[in-house]
């Protein structure tokens, strides 16, 4: 029996667990992982490329991130596919789901679906799937949406702050609760109730924009929206939570019935709301980063099952919009660029709190996998595509803003030193980064084929 590459790993996060593993590759997909003290010679000899990892790396299944904002096209100024799928690589994200917005046309019918598509097709390194949106007056579009692959919808509930994805009001997001359920989809929701979010007073205080968005917010979005997925039955998901206080509410309805998950994210993981400077624009995200005690609570959230994965709402924007010059908090952007950090980020504060490499993998890439339904991703197991990362966990570096693979060189974490190399990225067992070489090798992914 021949394979096209093996690798063996002194530590590998196999089965939820970190052990020894030799993970043998053939036609893209894992064909066998074995115990390489239990292996005979044959199995490597029969190798076509062997490689051996070093004694301070781990193997991980490359990771899902079900939350990027790709923008193209109408906004690839912003971000783009090359660049954000270069990104990905480079952070050992092998799949990404694309949101719906705020690329034009926002993905909401099939026509926005094919432009999407052929917009992505031939620049992506990792497979990229995409969701479509749930907007005012396209019920319609739902069924044929997720017939043509989409892996679910995802609406706000308030304002995006693109004028071309406007939101569902209680009437509507009802209206595409029972939609959904009728073809057992999953409706992914931006639960921020605007009643309760007031103006962004002008200037460059943090605080002032945290106090316009209160927890409240969240707590009253997501109270409507489990109310109406026990009265429809729908399967849905709660997107970037960011106030703890919602913790008990979801896990009250899921012992009621209630298919619910819900995601965070690592800049909810690892700042704080005390420590961002006046006029640090690049920290500005909706909903917002919370108090200390908060982000400590998400921590234990997600420790006790309340939360279900982490996934890095890539939201980036060209430089000016960040509002540089001025720091004016009420002006900037809303969103942080993360896709290629999120391992080292979630990684370094994981580890400052005792929390294992093997969680933060379930976190990233098992569960996120389950979520989108890619039964062929998430985990080294036979029978998986061979979508493999190699990292470093006690390996360190400085953020430089400038020299990551998003198009704009603007990131929270620049200057910030996280603990985390991610040395190598293999798709489907061919290289991919970092650093990114040849023709892009990406798949454009189907709910249908997954």
């Amino acid at each position: 029996m021949t394979f096209d590459l093996v690798v063996k790993a002194r530590q590998a996060v196999v089965d939820g667990t970190l052990r020894p593993a030799t993970v043998a590759v053939r036609d893209g997909r894992i064909a066998a992982v074995v115990d390489p003290d239990a292996n005979p010679p044959t199995f490597e000899k029969n190798a076509g490329e062997l490689v051996e990892l070093a004694p301070d790396e781990v193997l991980l299944p490359g990771l899902v991130d079900t939350h990027v904002h790709v923008n193209e096209p109408g906004r690839t100024e912003w971000e783009g596919f090359t660049s954000a799928t270069r990104a990905a690589a480079a952070g050992g994200v092998t799949t990404i789901i694309d949101m719906p917005l705020n690329s034009i046309p926002p993905t909401c019918d099939l026509a926005a679906l094919e432009i999407k598509r052929k917009a992505a097709w031939p620049q992506t390194w990792v497979d990229t799937g995409f969701w479509g949106g749930a907007i005012p007056g396209n019920v319609a579009h739902l069924r044929p949406l997720h017939e043509a692959g989409v892996y679910g919808f995802k609406c706000f509930l308030l304002p995006s702050g693109v004028d071309e994805f406007p939101p569902l009001d209680e009437a509507g997001l009802e209206q595409a609760l029972r939609e959904i359920a009728s073809f057992d989809g999953l409706l992914i929701v931006h639960a921020e109730d605007g009643h309760d979010i007031t103006d962004v007073p002008p200037g460059r205080d943090y605080q002032g924009f945290l106090d316009s968005r209160p927890p409240a917010a969240e707590q009253r979005a997501i109270a409507t929206l489990l109310d109406l997925a026990e009265r429809t039955g729908a399967r849905v998901h709660v997107l970037h939570l960011s106030s703890a206080a919602a913790l008990p509410q979801l896990t009250a309805a899921r012992q009621r019935g209630v298919r619910v998950t819900a995601e965070t994210c690592p800049h909810y993981l690892s700042f704080a709301a005390a420590e961002i400077p006046a006029g640090a624009t690049q920290f500005k995200c909706c909903p917002p980063i919370r108090d200390d005690a908060n982000r400590d609570a998400l921590w234990q959230g997600l420790r006790a099952g309340q939360i279900d994965c982490v996934v890095s709402d890539h939201s980036p924007c060209t430089a000016d919009l960040k509002h540089p010059d001025t720091g004016d908090f009420a002006a900037a952007w809303g969103g942080i660029s993360s896709l290629q950090l999120g391992l080292p980020a979630v990684w370094t504060a994981a580890r400052s709190r005792g929390v294992p490499l093997t969680d933060v993998v379930t976190w990233m890439a098992t569960r996120p996998a389950r979520l989108a339904g890619l039964t062929r991703k998430g985990e080294l197991a036979p029978g998986r595509d061979a979508d493999l990362a190699v990292f470093a966990p006690d390996d360190s570096f400085v953020v430089d803003a400038a020299a990551l693979e998003h198009r704009n060189p603007v990131s929270a974490y620049h200057g910030r030193r996280l603990t985390g190399v991610v040395r190598r990225t293999w798709l489907r067992g061919i290289p991919v980064g970092p650093p990114t070489t040849g023709e892009p090798t990406g798949r454009l992914l189907s709910r249908s084929e997954s």
